[in-house]
């Protein structure tokens, strides 16, 4: 007879297909897999293959790099895998009948939503449309989440405003959400 079974909590991370925000990403990567907690990317690029590129090269480590890798509709029929997907640091892809986030169907279902049921906690780094209805999408389902947003001098603000965030608060930010990702994480498992 089968008891229970410990599970690793999995952080799913979401941000940017395009952009890597390496000022983030790479740090968020190195600090997750010294948690033993499992990366949950979308599996694209960007800020997805920044943080499991640097989550599967960070020795030693004990989580999986997981991503939700969506599919495209063409013909009258899903295409098994999106070009560019999977990225090459996903250890497990997991293939869904959905497509990524349209914002000419703001409603209309996608992987998106896979990503933020199957994380336990999640992390939005700067994005686009896509990680604005994850994050939406993360309250929506009460998922305990972690907005990282300031950058290093000079950088422009994820906001779009413009305005260049100060070291010091830079710091202090980054410093804040990885407590606060620490404290949402249960520390047995």
């Amino acid at each position: 007879m089968v008891t229970g079974v410990s599970r690793r909590p999995v952080v799913g991370v979401m941000g940017s297909g395009t952009d890597s925000w390496p000022c983030y990403s790479h740090a968020l990567g190195c600090w997750l897999a010294q948690r033993g907690v499992h990366l949950l990317t979308g599996g694209g690029g960007g800020v997805m293959a920044a943080v499991a590129q640097a989550f599967v090269e960070t020795t030693p480590r004990q989580g999986l790099s997981l991503a939700i890798v969506p599919t495209e509709y063409v013909d009258g029929r899903f295409r098994l895998v999106r070009p560019g997907y999977p990225n090459p640091w996903v250890e497990v892809p997991i293939v869904v009948p959905l497509g990524v986030y349209d914002p000419c169907q703001p409603v209309a279902v996608n992987r998106n939503v896979a990503n933020i049921l199957s994380s336990d906690v999640v992390v939005v780094l700067p994005g686009g449309p896509g990680t604005a209805q994850e994050k939406a999408l993360a309250e929506a389902y009460d998922k305990p989440l972690v907005v990282l947003s300031a950058l290093s001098d000079g950088a422009e603000g994820p906001d779009g405003s413009g305005a260049p965030v100060d070291r010091l608060q830079a710091e202090a930010a980054w410093a804040a959400a990885l407590g606060a990702l620490d404290r949402l994480l249960p520390h047995e498992y």
